[in-house]
């Protein structure tokens, strides 16, 4: 494999802590936080990323976290199974400032027994923040899991209430 098909790295800060980017050739591969137990090894680089995707993702983080961006552009290259491409095509159906739980989640892809099944595809999710795993909430609105950490979770949470939360008619 030569160096230009190797996914590149790429770690900035945010004000939940330092977020690691990955990039391929076909799109952003995953977007960590770097104390995820989940992140694939590998050093990043000191030196500014090549990848055009990498500063891209750094800068809609940053537009997410300033209040300027609730939904993402990225080309998203992960290699999801079915049944969490299923999961991810749901989630996008909850907005910024909305959240659902892991039940309504799996009645909403056709698979009204699968709430565990869901909660393990989002889980596995590599694009915390961008794939917005932290809409969903365990049964009676409690905060469940989350990969990048249980009390980042609110934190996201009350970030896009303050933002973006509907307006009640």
């Amino acid at each position: 494999m030569d160096g230009a098909q190797r996914p590149q790295r790429w770690a900035f800060d945010t004000p939940l802590g330092r977020m690691v980017a990955l990039a391929g050739a076909q799109g952003l591969l995953g977007l960590y936080f770097d104390d995820q137990n989940d992140l694939p090894d590998a050093a990043c680089s000191d030196e500014a990323p090549s990848h055009p995707l990498l500063r891209q993702a750094e800068r809609e983080i940053a537009e997410y976290f300033a209040g300027a961006r609730a939904a993402f552009s990225l080309p998203l290259a992960p290699a999801p199974t079915a049944f969490q491409q299923r999961v991810r095509e749901g989630l996008t159906t909850v907005g910024a400032g909305q959240t659902t739980t892991y039940g309504e989640l799996a009645r909403a892809i056709g698979s009204p027994q699968g709430f565990r099944a869901v909660a393990q595809a989002l889980a596995n999710n590599p694009l915390v923040i961008i794939v917005p795993c932290h809409r969903v909430l365990a049964h009676g609105g409690k905060l469940g899991g989350f990969s990048a950490g249980l009390a980042r979770k609110p934190q996201l949470l009350a970030h896009e209430a303050r933002h973006w939360r509907p307006l009640l008619q």
